[in-house]
């Protein structure tokens, strides 16, 4: 169905108009600018014809048959304009034409009134409050929008929520003198869907990477299939708004005070597989890189460079970006040898003098592409009046057309006396950019969407050693109850139903039998208050540690008794965990998502450093270990300065665990278990938290 969006036969515009200052007049005008190849219907009442072809009163007056329409009238008369489209035989319209869940209220009203009505005739919606479509295909040539950059014929793809954004990303594609393929902008997004479009232009073979820019993804399952089908196959380049906002979410949680606004979009762009960016320019930048160019299979970049500065800058920049400039090989370095200047520098960056010919650059070039152990080319050129440099410029072309391996250049010229050797690369394919930092960027970019295509696989660990009817009934017990927050011995027994380890604890009523407790579990223990009026235990003396006999439960008991006035206090008695590194694992609910599940440096710390990162439950083992290398303080659970590390394959193990418990339990709004005491050889979880949804 979306060929008739994309691919229309013919399009009608509802609404159009004879002013020119009207969006109604603009449709008209771009399809006719642009080349549209199929029939075009004004339908207009009032007027003879616009813009010198013939009006209609009504949809249904337009003798052929009409795949697309644009709706271009007051948004109250829309329905009844889709209505007419339906006795048409439309297959597909586009609103324009503002009002509508955007406004709310009415607008809300008014938008299920449009999807209904389409529905009811088969009719599908792009938009409202949307700009529309561009298909640069020389055989259709569609330029359903009203916006004025007109794209060249490329590789690009763009689909964003934002017009304005689109638009601006369209528009420094065509100022960089690179072509787009495709383009969308659908606004309220009442029915096609970002989705849906995504997975068209997978199937589309001129499409050979994607742009993306979201605001919210309305229906997160929906895009985490097509986004993980279609980047398997090509790349996506996305952008999301909003990082900022980190109060987006109120939770009493740390996991779900620390899960900001955006990261649950960057997590399920990471998840599917695809390139996350925070800046348009460069997204742009790489875009032009992936619509040329082969992935590199791996991190390690070949230099050549007739100008040694900015292969510097390159170099540091490719570096500090974790990929490698390895030596050349014994072979390479001879062949270099023989076919460059004496004086030229044959290690790796190759430095083939400002004086090179077009021969000494095809020497290089092909050297490192001959080369093992070379994944990618990155070639800083200068263009020096006493050089032939549009021969040099062939023979770059020339192998790039071969695409054995990436090309990136970084070309320094003045663009007006050497436009010909500009010319010649850019026909030939060859990305080029004024900077070396941006050219280096745009080549990190291929090689972090290899890694991260090669990153998608890896175990969702399933356990078979958990008891999940025990935690089923003590949470169905909660609700009973009415409790928002499960007690800390119904926490505890649901990780010990996971087979997540605890430290051993009893449930005790008063001093005495707090004592006779730490007894049976052995002392040093812990004390801890318990009370559905207690939230912040250690705030309100409700936590005593390293109690080492029972007059000292006992004198801890007594005293929390009476500074805590509370009907229903007991006490939870644990045992004592020393020494070790504290960490934190929780998770919190997102909507239409799931759970995101944390990990990090926990204790007091938590909130402090903000040392944590997320996954998308269910996580893979994968993931998991991902969690645990990407912290700032990484080295604490490895071993630093004589400090023991953790035991890393048990807190990978505790990490799916609780991904397991969450998505067993979706009645589960948000757990934290911290801290957990990460030892070399065990770890214990010595606090823990659990709140439920509300009903």
């Amino acid at each position: 169905m979306l060929d008739h969006l994309f691919k229309p036969g013919s399009v009608a515009v509802i609404g159009a108009s004879t002013k020119e200052l009207s969006i109604g007049n603009r449709v008209i005008k771009n399809l006719q600018d642009f080349g549209y190849t199929g029939p075009i219907y004004p339908i207009n009442p009032k007027a003879d014809e616009v813009r010198g072809i013939k009006a209609y009163d009504s949809i249904t007056d337009v003798p052929g048959e009409v795949d697309l329409v644009h709706i271009v009238i007051p948004n109250k008369f829309v329905p009844m304009a889709i209505d007419d489209c339906g006795k048409k035989g439309v297959k597909v319209v586009i609103v324009n034409t503002a009002g509508f869940k955007e406004v709310g209220g009415e607008g809300e009203d008014l938008e299920r009134q449009v999807v209904e009505t389409a529905r009811k005739h088969g009719i599908r919606v792009f938009g409202p409050n949307c700009q529309g479509i561009i298909n640069t295909d020389p055989e259709i040539r569609a330029y359903c929008n009203f916006t004025f950059t007109k794209p060249t014929p490329g590789h690009i793809s763009i689909v964003a929520q934002s017009g304005g954004v689109a638009e601006v990303i369209n528009q420094r594609f065509s100022e960089l003198g690179v072509g787009v393929r495709m383009y969308a902008s659908n606004g309220n997004a009442c029915d096609v869907s970002i989705p849906e479009i995504i997975r068209y232009w997978g199937d589309d073979p001129e499409t050979r990477v994607i742009v993306l820019y979201v605001e919210g993804l309305p229906n997160p399952k929906e895009f985490m299939d097509a986004a993980a089908e279609v980047a398997a196959k090509k790349p996506i380049l996305g952008m999301k708004a909003g990082r900022t906002d980190e109060g987006a979410k109120a939770a009493s949680s740390h996991t779900g005070g620390l899960a900001r606004k955006e990261i649950a979009t960057e997590l399920i762009f990471k998840r599917t597989g695809i390139l996350t960016f925070r800046d348009e320019e460069e997204l742009c930048q790489a875009a032009v890189a992936f619509a040329s160019q082969p992935i590199p299979d791996g991190r390690r970049v070949g230099l050549i460079t007739n100008t040694g500065g900015p292969a510097i800058i390159a170099t540091d920049e490719l570096v500090d970006a974790g990929l490698e400039i390895p030596p050349l090989s014994e072979g390479a370095a001879s062949s270099l040898k023989e076919n460059l200047y004496e004086a030229a520098s044959i290690n790796n960056p190759i430095d083939v003098l400002a004086t090179a010919n077009a021969g000494h650059f095809r020497a290089a070039i092909d050297t490192l592409m001959d080369e093992d152990d070379i994944d990618s080319v990155y070639i800083n050129f200068v263009t020096p009046f006493f050089v032939d440099t549009e021969s040099i410029a062939k023979e770059i072309a020339e192998v790039n057309a071969v695409a054995k391996k990436p090309i990136i250049c970084n070309l320094m010229t003045d663009k007006n006396q050497w436009s010909t050797t500009i010319g010649t690369l850019k026909d030939g394919g060859v990305p080029c950019y004024s900077f070396p930092e941006t050219a280096a960027r745009s080549l990190i970019a291929l090689t972090r969407y290899n890694e991260l295509r090669a990153n998608t696989g890896g175990e969702i660990r399933t356990f078979d050693d958990i008891y999940v009817q025990g935690a089923r009934e003590i949470i169905d017990g909660a609700f009973d109850e009415g409790r928002e927050f499960l007690r800390s011995a119904d926490t505890y027994g649901i990780l010990e139903s996971y087979g997540i380890p605890v430290a051993p604890w009893r449930r005790a009523t008063g001093a005495e039998d707090a004592v006779r407790a730490a007894e049976e579990i052995g002392f040093p223990v812990v004390l801890k208050a318990e009370s559905s009026s207690v939230v912040h235990k250690s705030d309100e003396g409700g936590v005593a540690l390293d109690l080492r006999d029972g007059d000292a439960v006992r004198e801890a008991a007594n005293g929390m008794t009476r500074r805590i006035a509370a009907d229903d206090l007991e006490f939870l008695v644990q045992g004592y965990v020393e020494g070790g590194t504290e960490v934190i694992v929780g998770a919190t609910e997102e909507e239409g998502l799931g759970h995101l599940v944390m990990f990090g440096i926990g204790g007091v710390y938590v909130e402090l450093l903000e040392d944590v990162s997320f996954a998308v439950a269910p996580v893979r083992d994968s993931e998991a270990g991902e969690m645990l290398d990407s912290l700032k303080a990484s080295k604490l659970l490895t071993g630093f300065r004589g400090r023991s590390g953790v035991d890393r394959d048990t807190v990978i193990e505790v990490i799916q665990r609780i991904s397991q418990l969450v998505t067993d339990m979706p009645a589960i709004r948000e757990i934290d278990l911290n801290p957990i005491i990460a030892h070399e050889d065990r770890i214990t979880v010595v606090d823990a938290r659990i709140g439920m949804k509300e009903g």
